[in-house]
């Protein structure tokens, strides 16, 4: 592969920004799999390991706004390299608890906590980071190598942490992700970025969320996504990431089964990250919704059938349907949202996505119990179906074209659709 689908990674800058989201992604996956069996030697209960988790959600959540605004602010490289040393802290701090026997649910969930809040400040600032790197007229090729880095870790970090969890434990697992946010943060030192323009001595965070939010309300496409996926999400991770499990378990899918599914979905989403660096993708977000149409697929077959080839099949072309949405918001977002608020309106993107999560997360395990697993796994992938489909009603959404140029900078009069 070379010519235009590689054109990113012969610049400079890119190729470090590539390689510090290598080193950032295997630590952060292989350390997350690696906090779960280290919170489950400590305590076997599930409801500790809830706790701990929702310890990382819940301030992730709360101060993703601000943290869009420190990007914006203070400029994206900073921000995620101070993100990045203080995820180090913890992880390390995480692991020396675990290696020595003193960890508690309590410290655990605590420094957690604080993992929360640097990526509350990361996130927003990576996705604003990629379009000031990425070379003119290949911003599609740069989102996609992205994704294909980001799926590729996937598949790998997960059997990378269990092998180390096996082999050396949870603790020296986290260690190794302490180490990798080291890393991922020198990787950065070479790039230089022009400084964040100037702001008035008026122009205080209470005002930048300001700003940020009057372009949110007022772009139509952007509050509509947004406003699709607080639902989108809570059905997939009620519908897939929890009932899924269960289905599987007790159905004559397995454990080994579940395991193939979501394998295929992982093939899907590489594969497709390949394809899109060739093809151009001309109206993202008509595409987009209709790829997130076609996920709701996998939810379907596990709710009408327990035929693996089937759940399989279903599972690759749901992974390649949420991958092409995927790279459609993106370019949406890059393209069309002016870059030095970027990151703040990333930040309430994330908020308005993310916000449910824990709400489909809890109430799909009562539903399954009460009106049955399967059954509820079928009305969510149907819901999921016609919710996508029904963002399209929305002629800003499905007439979005790709933008010749992205928007450099805000003004007050900026036209919104």
């Amino acid at each position: 592969m070379s010519g235009p689908a590689l054109a990113p990674l012969r610049d400079r800058r890119f190729r470090w920004y590539f390689a510090s989201r290598a080193v950032d992604l295997l630590g952060d996956i292989m350390g997350g799999v690696a906090l779960a069996f280290a919170v489950l030697e400590v305590s076997d209960s599930p409801s500790a390991l809830g706790f701990v988790l929702a310890a990382h959600s819940v301030p992730l959540v709360a101060f993703l706004l601000i943290g869009g605004v420190l990007a914006d602010r203070f400029g994206r490289t900073l921000i995620i390299q101070l993100s990045n040393l203080t995820a180090a802290v913890t992880a390390l701090a995480i692991a020396a608890l675990v290696l020595t026997g003193h960890a508690e649910i309590w410290q655990l969930a605590a420094l957690t906590a604080v993992n929360g809040v640097a990526a509350a400040a990361n996130q927003p600032a990576l996705a604003g980071l990629l379009p000031q790197l990425a070379p003119k007229g290949a911003l599609q090729q740069a989102n996609a190598l992205n994704g294909l880095l980001r799926n590729t870790a996937l598949v790998l970090a997960p059997a990378a942490a269990g092998a180390l969890v096996v082999g050396v434990g949870p603790g020296w697992a986290i260690a190794i992700n302490g180490a990798t946010y080291l890393l991922s943060a020198a990787l950065l030192l070479p790039i230089k970025l022009p400084a964040p323009p100037q702001r008035g001595k008026g122009d205080s965070i209470v005002a930048d969320l300001r700003t940020g939010w009057t372009f949110f309300r007022r772009t139509t496409w952007l509050w509509v996504i947004v406003l699709a996926f607080s639902a989108l999400n809570a059905l997939s991770s009620g519908g897939f990431q929890t009932l899924g499990p269960a289905h599987a378990k007790g159905s004559e899918i397995g454990v080994h089964g579940w395991a193939l599914i979501l394998s295929s979905g992982a093939v899907g989403l590489v594969l497709t990250s390949i394809v899109f660096l060739r093809v151009p993708l001309r109206r993202p977000l008509l595409w987009g919704m209709l790829g997130c149409a076609v996920y709701a697929g996998q939810m379907i077959a596990l709710g009408s059938t327990t035929e693996l080839w089937i759940l399989m099949t279903a599972a690759f072309v749901a992974g390649a349907g949420i991958e092409i949405f995927g790279l459609g918001w993106e370019l949406a977002m890059q393209e069309h949202v002016p870059a030095d608020m970027l990151s703040r309106v990333y930040s309430y993107d994330m908020l308005g996505s993310f916000v449910a999560i824990p709400v489909g997360q809890l109430a799909f395990g009562p539903l399954g119990a009460a009106f049955g697993v399967q059954q509820m796994i079928l009305v969510a992938g149907l819901a999921y179906c016609a919710i996508s489909l029904l963002s399209l009603v929305s002629r800003s959404v499905r007439s979005m074209t790709r933008a010749e140029a992205p928007v450099t900078e805000s003004t007050t009069d900026a036209p919104v659709s």
